[in-house]
């Protein structure tokens, strides 16, 4: 029996074509028209369930007396051929299944299954999800006991790795240590790049994952951040590595944040490898720092302990090859092993939103490998690996265990610190991560309460503890944890700070307004708000402030709440400019073709180049040209030629905002 229209298959039945229609559209296949085909399994549950002669065939010229009760029988033996899976005495259902699904599960046509939730009282089409008890109570009905798991349940588990199977793997290397002791630069001396000048302030904003190859084999370094605000950033380096490297300046010793990296080594149950930085100076004195560190029990090995220290210095690129060889010897010591041919399991360890390419996520791949194509699941987020890059940038199609790799193909941002793990199906990955968000929100809805009079009234009766609201803007994930973490540890009983918001990208409008409703303020970092949003600022009297280090950040909102009212410099935003367009000249470098969209420019001005809402530079102007003429100021409505100093990444579609700063007195406002 072929494809039939719903006008012929009225003349059969005798039924109105609009009335077929609404039939078929309760069986969920939907039908535009009189002139619409349905298919053979789509009638022949149709005739099953109306009960209806099928009229599709030639019939003979002498048509015999059709029981009503074996019309269904009759349509049933017409419904096309399915792999059907034998009942079972015991089946498992996870949290949300398919009509299909069950219908495998127990053994049964979807057309007898369909008929059965029917007479249950439940109009439902063959894709359509069940729920747990629907489903238990259905399976019950044809004879099988059902049991349900959870969708958690069905995501692997870490596991013993099989010995078989399982080949050696690069050691996951963590450099810690205090601010400026030296741990960027010394990983950019092993890795013979320059990655310290791209940080703001001289120090590490966000964790870096980087694959180093070496004479005897490869490593994988963790360069944490070292400012004490980042600790929940750097325990996610410590919980993830297999060997940690403590950095310790020479002429500086044990400081707080070195206590601190020792804490979470230990927590963590891993190694430690102690590195005495920057030996060349003058100052240095390695023997005090080793004296420091047997307080905290790291005795070296010259003194009767256990510790492996090594002396370098990161400038001079001293030492290094000493140390490279004791992190080898130390990872052979562990026998680090890991199986790839398994589902991948790994942990973010940055995410970000690209406006180009949108969630990307920094993964360090532990066991398995992770393919082009997986689908996974992290935290409240799923998808399909669209594409992989490696440290360097370069596009790769698989990624080994110990492998930091970037990720693209992710439905949202996830936390940095998820678990990642590739699943059977993007399906399945998918409705992992529905049943986490809709668990999420009924937390959120749970946890969430209006204030009564009575509440209200003890509070002023307590004492009137005031709250401090700030919504946080950054460029990363972990940024956002990390300032969130730093302020609430500046509450006091008189002053509480909450977060009530906190994102990745820049500022928009919709965060002004829930400022604006919440009696907020809103605090970025590393992020700037757009043109509109600004202006939207000015209107609502929302306080927007930006910063690019955290410590600033921190020092800022310490000093107001103490009522240290210094003077202070506010930015004063002068003019906006748009790179139209780059042009490179010979011993010049790279001048920007610009158009002043707002205000004015002048030669020598503070400015910042903003790319994306993300500020990337922050300078002031070298060079200012109008064709072929040096000039002092550019108004609005003008282009020109601009260069600017020390810096030469400059692209097409770049904003430039110039700003000067003016003293104003400081005050602490009442409701803060």
């Amino acid at each position: 029996m072929g494809k039939v229209r719903i006008y012929e298959l009225s003349k059969q039945t005798g039924i109105p074509s609009k009335q077929l229609l609404e039939e078929f559209s309760r069986l969920g296949v939907e039908l535009k028209s009189h002139a619409s085909s349905v298919d053979e399994e789509s009638l022949a549950l149709f005739m099953q369930l109306s009960g209806k002669k099928d009229k599709a065939k030639p019939e003979p010229s002498v048509t015999p007396a059709v029981n009503i009760d074996e019309a269904p029988l009759k349509a049933a033996a017409q419904e096309p051929a399915v792999a059907v899976l034998p009942a079972t005495a015991s089946i498992k259902l996870a949290e949300t299944i398919t009509v299909k699904e069950l219908a495998e599960k127990v053994g049964q046509k979807s057309s007898v299954v369909i008929k059965k939730l029917m007479e249950m009282g439940h109009l439902v089409s063959i894709n359509q999800l069940l729920s747990v008890k629907v489903a238990i109570a259905l399976a019950k009905e044809f004879g099988v006991n059902a049991q349900a798991v959870s969708l958690e349940e069905e995501i692997p588990t870490e596991e013993a790795e099989d010995e078989s199977q399982a080949i050696p793997r690069p050691p996951v290397v963590t450099i810690m240590g205090h601010v400026d002791h030296g741990k960027t630069l010394l990983l950019d001396a092993i890795r013979q790049t320059n990655v310290a000048e791209g940080e703001s302030g001289g120090i590490t904003q966000h964790i870096g994952a980087y694959k180093v190859k070496l004479d005897h084999g490869e490593v994988v370094f963790l360069d944490t951040p070292g400012h004490e605000a980042f600790t929940a950033m750097r325990a996610r380096g410590a919980q993830v590595t297999d060997v940690v490297v403590l950095v310790v300046a020479a002429d500086d010793g044990v400081m707080p944040q070195t206590i601190e990296a020792i804490n979470h080594a230990r927590a963590a149950q891993v190694p430690i490898v102690v590195t005495v930085n920057k030996i060349d100076k003058p100052e240095a004195n390695p023997d005090k720092v080793r004296q420091e560190l047997t307080k905290y029990e790291l005795v070296p090995e010259d003194w009767g302990g256990q510790t492996i220290f090594a002396d370098v210095s990161a400038k001079q690129k001293l030492g290094l090859d000493n140390l490279l060889e004791l992190l080898l010897l130390e990872a052979e010591m562990l026998e680090l092993k890991a199986n790839p041919n398994k589902l991948a399991r790994g942990t973010i360890i940055e995410a970000r939103l690209d406006k180009g390419r949108g969630a990307v996520a920094t993964v360090l791949v532990q066991s398995g490998t992770l393919h082009i194509g997986d689908a996974f699941v992290c935290g409240l987020c799923s998808g399909r690996v669209r594409a992989l890059f490696d440290d360097r940038g370069n596009k790769i199609k698989a990624a080994l265990p110990s492998t930091p790799v970037e990720v693209l193909g992710l439905s949202r941002v996830p936390l940095a610190g998820d678990v990642f793990v590739t699943v059977s199906n993007e399906r399945r990955a998918h409705q992992i991560a529905e049943t986490r968000q809709q668990k999420e929100r009924e937390q959120t809805l749970a946890g969430t309460s209006r204030i009564t009079l009575e509440d209200l009234h003890k509070q002023i009766k307590d004492g009137e503890t005031k709250d401090l609201k700030v919504i946080i803007k950054a460029d990363v994930q972990g940024s956002i944890e990390a300032v969130t973490d730093a302020l609430e540890k500046l509450s006091t009983p008189e002053v509480k700070i909450t977060s009530i918001h906190g994102s990745v990208g820049g500022i928009t409008e919709s965060d002004v307004m829930l400022a604006s409703a919440s009696n907020a303020i809103i605090i970025g970092f590393n992020v700037r708000p757009e043109p509109k949003t600004s202006q939207l600022a000015e209107r609502e009297k929302v306080d927007i402030n930006l910063y690019t280090v955290i410590y600033r950040l921190v020092a800022d909102v310490r000093a107001a709440m103490e009522g240290l009212l210094e003077p202070v410099y506010k930015e004063i935003s002068v003019g906006m400019i748009e790179v139209r367009q780059v042009f490179n000249v010979s011993k010049i470098g790279k001048i920007a073709g610009c158009y002043v969209t707002e205000g004015k420019v002048a030669r020598g001005d503070s400015c910042r180049l903003i790319r994306d809402s993300v500020v990337i530079h922050e300078g002031n102007i070298a060079s200012l040209r109008r064709f072929k003429d040096d000039v002092k100021e550019v108004a609005a409505g003008y282009e020109c030629g601009i260069t600017l100093e020390k810096f030469q990444d400059l692209k097409q579609g770049d904003t430039i905002e110039v700003y000067t700063q003016k003293e104003i007195a400081r005050q602490l406002k009442k409701n803060d």
